[in-house]
């Protein structure tokens, strides 16, 4: 069976990471969260004060680049990678809304960018790969042979944001999640380079109203009728 690659775009908090997940699984495929590599990046511009609720250091982030070194460890216990800065687990540390309010505003930085995409293409060079973000099927990976772009309402995306950061501890208000949904949709839609949006060829996948089970199901059959294409 041919090998493909599977680009899997959206909006924030619609479950591309947990479908992608299971879909590589299910495929044997390699997963890579690009999300988790700006985050990661966000994380080390927050610790080294690089940016706050006012500013972006752009040059002193961008002159910082060569000294941040990501890396995906996989962990058998989880069943699937997480992410490493310069040797540390950080894959809690970043997925929390400290993270999340700063995260768009650093992938707006072109050099950021470029970087993060040069190390994605490396990562898909032999296929057999599943990336989601933002800019996988325009950008990183525009002749994947499979495209979804995944999109939901901005309030369905922030209760299943909410429910998920209480359930990590986090103390957030329902209002502070919509508000940075909605805030982090403009400045990825917005951005002047790689701005989200949809590949001409993706398929719009809206899952507002649809369960995990669904959700993978349908997806997993556009995967496997796309393989059996390529044969």
């Amino acid at each position: 069976m041919g090998k493909i690659t599977i680009a899997i775009d959206g909006y924030s908090s619609t479950g591309k990471s947990t479908l992608a997940k299971q879909l590589a699984n299910s495929l044997g495929y390699i997963y890579v969260d690009t999300g988790a590599m700006y985050r990661a990046v966000t994380l080390f511009a927050l610790r080294n004060d690089f940016i706050d609720e006012k500013i972006t250091d752009k040059e002193k982030l961008i002159a910082a680049l060569p000294r941040i070194h990501l890396e995906f460890k996989f962990n058998k216990d989880l069943g699937y990678a997480e992410m490493y800065l310069n040797g540390e687990n950080v894959e809690q540390e970043i997925r929390k809304l400290e993270v999340s309010k700063y995260v768009s505003k650093i992938a707006v930085v072109a050099a950021v960018r470029i970087k993060l995409v040069d190390m994605q293409r490396k990562m898909g060079a032999e296929k057999g790969i599943v990336m989601d973000g933002r800019d996988i099927g325009t950008v990183v990976f525009p002749d994947a042979e499979l495209k979804i772009f995944m999109t939901a309402s901005a309030s369905a995306r922030a209760t299943r944001r909410y429910k998920e950061l209480l359930d990590k501890g986090e103390q957030v208000t329902y209002a502070e999640v919509l508000k940075n949904v909605s805030e982090r949709d403009f400045i990825d839609s917005n951005r002047k380079h790689s701005p989200l949006r949809k590949a001409d060829d993706a398929i719009e996948f809206d899952n507002s109203d649809m369960g995990l089970k669904e959700q993978f199901e349908r997806i997993q059959n556009f995967a496997l009728r796309t393989i059996d294409r390529t044969k």
